[in-house]
């Protein structure tokens, strides 16, 4: 921790060590992170297949990268954990096209479908004297629970905990935290039915 902080507390040395990991202002890491480095602190799965080709999975060392087993991680994907962990449980699928930045957390059984945009940050605006790209960073973590399915083309923003079996339709806008056991659509997205565990029914709102 010693070597940690005193990198941090030098802006010459901290600099210096954030480029030989990442090109400036291109937020990906070098080969020898990805080659040498991350799979040494990064955790997958048993039989879990992350198609890395055709994909930019943009993940560095200083926050978890952690997928389970039996997921499917699937092309064109883009998954930066820059500012936030990126944590991926068991037998989740991440549908073609879905961007994950995080802090994001994806429970056992979820799924998204294809083109889903997922953030767990906003880029901060609060002096209106500096471009918000240089401001620091409103982290607010998502999650998305266990069994729980984003439709395709849905946007899910910073802070949104999606509950347990929730079921969210395609192209809808998450600006707020469904409970479980909803199906929430539209943009902003709004629930239009609840699981009637009594009825053992999926009743509109």
């Amino acid at each position: 921790m010693g070597l940690i902080n005193k990198i941090k507390s030098n802006p010459k040395i901290k600099k210096f060590v954030l480029w030989t990991i990442s090109p400036n202002r291109r937020p990906r890491p070098r080969l020898w992170v990805k080659w040498f480095l991350n799979p040494f602190l990064h955790k997958k799965g048993k039989d879990t297949v992350i198609h890395r080709r055709r994909s930019r999975i943009d993940v560095f060392p200083w926050n978890k990268f952690n997928v389970g087993s039996q997921t499917t991680i699937e092309d064109f994907t883009v998954i930066n954990n820059g500012s936030g962990n990126v944590i991926i449980g068991n037998k989740v699928r991440v549908g073609i096209g879905t961007v994950i930045i995080g802090p994001v957390t994806m429970g056992n059984g979820s799924g998204t479908g294809q083109h889903v945009f997922i953030s767990g940050f906003n880029h901060g605006y609060s002096d209106a004297e500096k471009n918000s790209s240089v401001q620091p960073l409103d982290l607010k973590p998502v999650i998305i629970e266990d069994e729980a399915h984003i439709g395709a083309n849905s946007v899910i923003l910073a802070g949104v905990t999606i509950g347990k079996r929730c079921q969210i339709g395609a192209g809808s806008v998450v600006t707020k935290s469904i409970p479980p056991y909803s199906v929430a659509a539209g943009n902003p997205a709004k629930i239009i039915k609840k699981y009637n565990f009594e009825t053992n029914n999926w009743e509109r709102v």
